[in-house]
């Protein structure tokens, strides 16, 4: 007995020497805070955040990788707890939902093969895409309703997925199975920051839409009777339905797939006639708004660009106010549109849509005369958006000449004001003078009789490609004046009311140089569309915090009431032009937008990158951005389409009395017809018309 206790004692020790000689060769360190989070998630384990359970989730979190907001089996407590271990704060976040983005199931699409594989649609999209001729399109075999953890999603009779809204918890696991990017998760915030790629069923008329409405959809809608959704879904992308409606140039129909049958369906009329339902009903529709941010932002221009970045901003959750520089909102809108065409009195309907949404205004406020950039800054504006316009709004505002940038004036009204005054106005010592050609050399030589040391001029072409070939570069450096070719200007920075420097962009290497500039010249007939925010605060979020997170407040390093300093940075170009570096970037606007739903795109774009530099997101494209040189799928002809007039736009006869518009619009009846001669199109897929037999036609009769 005594020997079976000693064995067994024996036994023991070696066993915990072992133990403890493993537990230090195998230790493994685990964070802390990886613990104290792990401990507030509810270990649901659900995979709804779309990591394998709670610990992994935690690591994530930790990692940055993940939200403190990302668990969707708890509620907003959580994400505060974890947010105060983390030591950050957490917003309000709008719901996400999933969202199918495929229009015509396997049994209406058109199919390369039958499929009698594995019923799983990454098993299927391996052999050869799938077996619908669009390469794209949903593969309907419900991959993503067995995968969703809160049984969300169902497959409906046209074998695409149904989503139960009430139950999605916007997880993404069905966006993470899907191997063709058919569902997704998406809010308002998602649809206003988004571009869209060739991963996407989007539309001809869509794709030629400068604002990307989602022309395919209102128009179901209006054909179904239902003119107020149809409403809301133009006013995803458009604060200005009843004015476009009026004045739009069209370029949806250029493109319209109707017209391979007979004419380009009516998009525009329908447009107007949904904005038009909206006002004869009284009751005006307010787009959802995202949970209120608390932050800030000054947009600087009362016209369409500027009022539709304010309607954005305001639906991103951010408390938003105009500064008009004249006594009226609508800019060129306003002054250069005949009464004929836009009444005076569908503009401000338009525009009180837009203040309905939150949207605060000061008119007869002058960025440069009234209050400066940094008076906005330090009064509260996390961000400054410029939209002042170009020459054309200029002139409407009186043509005078202004400076709403520091330091930065047109290179026209400098040597405007050189030859009126003997003195001329103020230039810095150092200068840089952005574009020009032989004019912008000839006001390098003003710059420096006026007293700038050194003046750069910086020039987007080639030398050969410039004009001033002849000059010979020698004197120019003697005297003070350097040429560069091929440089763009990028960022600027200043301190209260001055500039203290500019970033030059080497165009062909992409290289960055930062230079002091006291005065920068533009050969544009405009300024630049800018957003300014506070320097710290650019430092302290830009690239440094992912997009699931909310970075913290940056530190305000000025003491309470003084000097601020400030760094203007540009938007995000069009995706056209998204590989350009640059203000004045070809593809660029010189003066005025051409259009204005040109310039409502422009507006979304400012209030999406103001957005994302708020929130330390980089100003980038996704992966394979639709862009005007993209390849995808389409087709040249129609077939089974039966022909249908195209309704013809009632118009006002001279000696009519009381007619205040050309057009006068359609009619309920009207709008419906038009409606039904949409093709409800996807990249290659359409509807035919029905076509019945010789027999079926004989029992009709």
């Amino acid at each position: 007995m005594v020997e079976a206790v000693v064995i067994m004692g024996g036994l023991g020790l070696l066993v915990g020497a072992g133990l403890a000689v493993a537990a230090k060769v195998f230790y493994v360190y685990v964070d802390p805070l990886i613990l104290q989070i792990d401990d507030v998630l509810p270990g649901a384990n659900c995979g709804g955040c779309g990591y394998p359970g709670c610990s992994a989730n935690a690591e994530a979190i930790v990692a940055g990788k993940s939200g403190p907001n990302s668990c969707v089996a708890a509620g907003s407590e959580v994400a505060e707890a974890i947010a105060a271990i983390l030591g950050v704060s957490v917003e309000a976040k709008e719901p996400d939902i999933a969202r199918p983005g495929c229009y015509y199931g396997v049994q209406d699409a058109d199919l390369k093969y039958a499929y009698d594989g594995l019923t799983d649609c990454r098993a299927a999209a391996l052999l050869h895409g799938g077996m619908k001729v669009c390469t794209i399109g949903c593969l309907g075999l419900g991959t993503c309703a067995r995968a969703c953890p809160f049984d969300a999603i169902s497959m409906g009779p046209d074998n695409l997925p149904v989503v139960d809204a009430v139950k999605c918890t916007g997880c993404g696991t069905c966006e993470r199975v899907c191997p063709k990017h058919i569902i997704t998760l998406s809010s308002v915030t998602r649809r206003i920051l988004r571009e869209y790629t060739t991963d996407e069923c989007t539309t001809p008329c869509q794709r030629a839409c400068p604002a990307g409405i989602d022309i395919r959809e209102y128009i179901r809608l209006i054909g179904r009777g239902e003119e107020i959704r149809a409403l809301l879904v133009i006013k995803e992308r458009n604060p200005f339905p009843a004015v476009i409606g009026r004045i739009c140039p069209r370029p949806c129909e250029n493109e319209c797939r109707r017209q391979l049958a007979d004419e380009p369906v009516a998009i525009n009329f329908l447009k107007r006639y949904a904005a038009d339902t909206e006002r004869e009903r009284g009751k005006r529709v307010i787009p959802y708004k995202a949970p209120a941010t608390g932050r800030k932002i000054a947009v600087v221009g009362g016209g369409v660009e500027g009022l539709s970045t304010a309607f954005f901003a305001a639906r991103l959750g951010h408390e938003t106010t105009v500064y008009e520089a004249t006594d009226r909102l609508g800019g060129l809108l306003r002054s250069a549109v005949a009464a004929e065409r836009l009444p005076a009195d569908t503009l401000d309907w338009d525009i009180d849509g837009i203040l309905a949404m939150g949207v605060k205004t000061d008119t007869g406020k002058a960025l440069g005369r009234d209050m400066t950039v940094s008076d906005l800054l330090a009064q509260g504006a996390d961000a400054v958006f410029l939209a002042g316009g170009g020459w054309d709004s200029r002139l409407a505002r009186g043509g005078r000449q202004e400076q709403p940038v520091p330091g930065v004036g047109l290179l026209i009204d400098f040597m405007k004001a050189v030859e009126k005054q003997e003195n001329g106005p103020a230039v810095g010592a150092a200068a840089v003078i952005a574009g020009g050609g032989k004019l912008a050399v000839e006001a390098a030589r003003k710059c420096r009789r006026l007293g700038a040391a050194k003046v750069i001029v910086a020039l987007r072409e080639f030398d050969a490609d410039v004009g001033i070939e002849e000059i010979d570069p020698r004197p120019l450096v003697q005297e003070g004046i350097e040429v560069r070719y091929s440089t763009g200007i990028g960022r600027l920075t200043g301190r209260d009311g001055s500039l203290q420097e500019l970033e030059l962009v080497d165009l062909e290497s992409n290289a960055r140089q930062r230079v002091a500039a006291e005065t920068l010249l533009l050969a544009a007939g405009r300024f630049p569309e800018l957003i300014f925010m506070r320097t710290e605060a650019i430092d302290a979020v830009e690239g440094a915090a992912p997009e699931e997170a909310t970075p913290p407040e940056a530190e305000k390093v000025e003491a309470e009431g003084g000097p601020v300093s400030w760094t203007a940075l540009a938007p995000y170009k069009k995706p056209a032009d998204k590989d350009e570096q640059g203000l004045f970037a070809p593809g660029d606007v010189m003066t005025d937008y051409s259009a204005a739903i040109r310039a409502i795109a422009a507006g979304r774009r400012g209030a999406a990158s103001v957005h994302q530099l708020l929130y330390g997101i980089a100003l980038s494209y996704p992966e394979r951005v639709l862009t005007e040189e993209s390849h995808i799928q389409t087709v040249d002809q129609v077939e089974r389409v039966g022909p249908a007039p195209r309704k013809i736009m009632p118009t006002c006869s001279p000696r009519e009395a009381g007619c205040r518009e050309i057009e006068k619009g359609f009619t309920p009846q009207m709008a419906r017809a038009e409606a039904d001669r949409c093709l409800q199109c996807g990249l290659i897929c359409y509807e035919r018309t029905e076509q019945k037999s010789p027999e079926k036609e004989k029992e009709v009769a």
